[in-house]
């Protein structure tokens, strides 16, 4: 079993319960309410800069030249993704530039980028995987009757196409080659995943 299979059939409890939060269903179904998606549109934004630059950061601390432009290839990755949330936050009247963070999103970029800055880049992908991972893992399952027509298949056919996967893959490679097998790449691993339960709720409860 490798060390990203291992993470990730440790926290199986938590990507139940992302699958199952009443906000991913509602995306699922096409029922959620559209201020909460909107709500979500702008701090995935927020959360997504983060990301970028914590790939950045790995990747000028990478050891070798293969790390170096993997990691560089994947923040060209969620520039992409950011492109994409444009298009999302005018359709849903969201003015990405006035966006505030909210706890459970300062929480997980702070993270994020302590990690990277004072991590390896072994420690900083065992930190960014879950998000790649659960949210190929969510597209898919939301898709697997087929992309469903109501306002939200535009996420659920981005996070279940054949473009997404390779990048979670991509990420999870750099988990194999640079991290070690220890108690704090899991801890690492299961806290970000539990950022990412709490991003969802915190965009519920709105």
């Amino acid at each position: 079993m490798t060390l990203s299979t291992e993470l990730w059939t440790a926290n199986q409890d938590l990507v139940e319960a992302c699958l199952e939060h009443p906000f991913v269903r509602g995306i699922g179904d096409g029922s959620l309410e559209k201020e909460k998606f909107a709500y979500y549109v702008g701090q995935d934004a927020f959360f997504l800069e983060a990301f970028a630059r914590a790939y950045s950061i790995a990747a000028a601390k990478s050891p070798d030249w293969v790390g170096f432009t993997t990691f560089h290839a994947l923040a060209g990755g969620v520039l992409a993704e950011l492109r994409l949330h444009e298009s999302y936050a005018a359709k849903w009247g969201v003015d990405l530039h006035s966006v505030q963070p909210g706890v459970a999103t300062r929480r997980y970029t702070d993270f994020l980028l302590a990690t990277a800055w004072g991590g390896d880049v072994g420690l900083t992908a065992a930190a960014m995987s879950p998000c790649m991972r659960l949210y190929a893992f969510l597209g898919e399952q939301l898709a697997i009757n087929g992309i469903p027509h109501h306002r939200y298949a535009d996420w659920i056919r981005t996070y279940s196409s054949g473009d997404f996967l390779p990048l979670a893959q991509q990420l999870e490679g750099l988990v194999e080659n640079y991290a070690t097998a220890n108690a704090s790449t899991h801890s690492t691993y299961r806290y970000a995943m539990f950022c990412e339960r709490e991003f969802f709720e915190a965009a519920w409860m709105i």
